[in-house]
């Protein structure tokens, strides 16, 4: 079932899956990011230690997304006030034509 908290993740195309995480806990989830508090926790732990790195005159988050690209996926986390949204997305190889 589709709620507000999560309608626009479920249209992503070629998600395998997403966390919705606020204050360490996962509020909901799907595919193969299902009940992953490990990676809740590590992807909160990733996105705190980036917030660090403001520059000394900003006054804005140093950044709104993160992307951790693996070889087949990547993670794609967005920080939206309190909460992170992170989707699992497959990378698609297109053919090469030769």
């Amino acid at each position: 079932m589709t709620s507000a908290l999560t309608q626009g993740l479920e249209r992503v195309p070629a998600q395998a899956g997403y966390l919705v995480i606020s204050d360490g806990a996962v509020l909901a989830s799907s595919g193969d990011l299902e009940n992953d508090e490990h990676t809740a926790t590590v992807l909160q732990g990733l996105v705190a230690t980036a917030l660090g790195l403001r520059l000394p005159r900003g006054h804005e988050p140093p950044f709104r997304r993160l992307s951790v690209v693996f070889g087949e996926h990547s993670l794609l986390v967005t920080v939206s006030g309190q909460k992170l949204f992170v989707v699992k997305h497959h990378h698609v190889q297109e053919p090469v034509a030769v």
